[in-house]
């Protein structure tokens, strides 16, 4: 197997990095860290390591000074797993998923997997199955389906749910197949555009604006590590979507909140007037839905031309599940992870990875992709565009193999996280949470904002 560092060696390369930079990275700890049979916790320390040495690399272009990067496994693992360690007024989160969410046996003696935390995606369910939202009603309904034919009902529905199958079958199917022959991350330009000088700053990221489209973990994790490096970042939400409050609390810190309704004309002229003066534009929608707003990557480098468009889809841009919804439970589920992760453990049945590593890594690669984009705007010119999906970062961390006894190695203890912990005002209240994981010897990483509660602020871009 690939170490830590080859695995990043290879990232890096991929994205256009000098080679010579990496020599300012060090990486430190031992795998296991969690209990899993696959490489969680290189995946955490990996990812957060490219988008530190991207912020690294973006200074020295700014300002002729080199620094070094370090990253712990342990520190990064953690991170990987922030919302679990979020305290607010000493307070621990909730429960986590909604009463019906989870896994349940089909007719056909299979499994699949509801995701149900947001209310629409429950009531298509509960449509699908003509039941009541509660488990025992789902469970008997259930077994009057076949798995894959529920799951394709329950999409069609609006619902976002999945059978669980395993690596095999998910490498058969057409969805797989579409997505064997791209790479982890890309980065394309899509138009020309003249080159964007650097603005004043003591930071990577200082005086650069970032629209942050997103909800849930991987894309606010891309928003809020951009953030930590010195980016202004404006978290875009609507007044009507749903949110997962404890989520937007943990990935909600450096930046400004604001509403707007994408449905009406006020809302969309309203992101045309930010996205004028915006740097970076990441979002998180299903695929083709901006586009149908008048927002995709193309018409986006014709409003503002040198942007740099970042992509989160849940299953690729191509392939027959390009427009399909996913969470990062669900993939897991879909592509083998549940299945291969249960047999290991000798459990008749899915088992989850022991953290959301599709969404974390996920996040820290769209940063990453976003910053290696950005520097290279102003040597090139050209607007650009970075693509990332949950399916492909599965994808690459099945690729990084697979350990021995791994699950035989025990979960994280408090003792573990303290040192990595740090408190910090809210508009929530004091919280306790976790820094980020990449040490920089120049540029700390910290978060200049609190995170605040969503549409706090206008939508419109501060003048300091």
């Amino acid at each position: 197997m690939q170490s830590p560092r080859e695995i990043l060696t290879d990232l890096w390369t991929l994205a256009g990095g000098e080679p010579e930079a990496l020599d300012a990275v060090t990486l430190t700890g031992d795998e296991p860290q969690l209990p899993s049979s696959f490489r969680v916790a290189a995946a955490a320390q990996v990812s957060i390591a490219a988008a530190g040495l991207a912020a690294a690399d973006i200074w020295k272009l700014r300002s002729g000074q080199g620094q070094q990067v370090a990253v712990d496994m342990v520190h990064a693992v953690v991170e990987c797993r922030s919302e679990r360690y979020l305290r607010v007024e000493g307070t621990p989160p909730p429960p986590v998923w909604d009463a019906i969410a989870g896994v349940y046996k089909t007719r056909d003696r299979r499994f699949v997997r509801l995701h149900t935390n947001f209310p629409h995606h429950r009531d298509a369910v509960c449509r699908v199955l003509d039941c009541k939202a509660e488990r025992e009603a789902v469970q008997a309904a259930l077994m009057q389906w076949d798995a894959e034919a529920f799951e394709t009902a329950a999409y069609q529905a609006g619902g976002v749910v999945s059978m669980m199958r395993s690596h095999d079958e998910w490498s058969a199917l057409p969805q797989a197949k579409a997505l064997a022959a791209l790479p982890v991350i890309s980065i394309e330009k899509i138009g020309d555009a003249a080159p964007k000088p650097w603005p004043q700053g003591d930071r990577p990221l200082s005086g650069l604006r970032v629209l942050d489209l997103s909800r849930v973990i991987a894309g606010p994790v891309a928003g809020r590590t951009l953030a930590a490096h010195g980016a202004d970042v404006l978290l875009i939400s609507g007044p009507d979507l749903p949110a997962i409050p404890w989520l937007t609390i943990d990935t909600g810190r450096g930046k400004l909140s604001a509403f707007l309704d994408l449905k009406s004309d006020e809302g969309r002229n309203g992101l045309k007037a930010l996205l004028r003066d915006a740097d970076i534009l990441s979002q998180g929608y299903r695929p083709q839905a901006l586009a149908h707003l008048g927002f995709s990557p193309e018409e986006a480098a014709q409003i503002n031309p040198g942007i740099i468009y970042v992509t989160l889809s849940a299953y690729g841009h191509v392939g027959p599940w390009a427009e399909r919804r996913g969470f990062d439970s669900l993939v897991q589920t879909t592509t083998g992870f549940n299945h291969a992760e249960g047999q290991a453990a000798g459990v008749d049945g899915p088992k989850e990875l022991p953290a959301q590593i599709l969404d974390h890594a996920t996040g820290y690669l769209m940063a990453f992709g976003a910053m290696m984009a950005k520097a290279r705007q102003p040597r090139e010119g050209g607007s650009w565009h970075v693509r990332v999906s949950l399916a492909q970062t599965g994808r690459w961390i099945w690729n990084l193999g697979r350990l021995a006894g791994g699950l035989e190695g025990e979960d994280l203890k408090g003792e573990a996280v303290k040192p990595f912990v740090e408190q910090m005002p809210s508009g929530f209240g004091p919280l306790t949470a976790i820094r980020h994981a990449a040490q920089m010897s120049r540029t700390p990483a910290f978060w200049s904002r609190p995170t605040v509660p969503l549409g706090s602020n206008p939508p419109q871009w501060l003048v300091e």
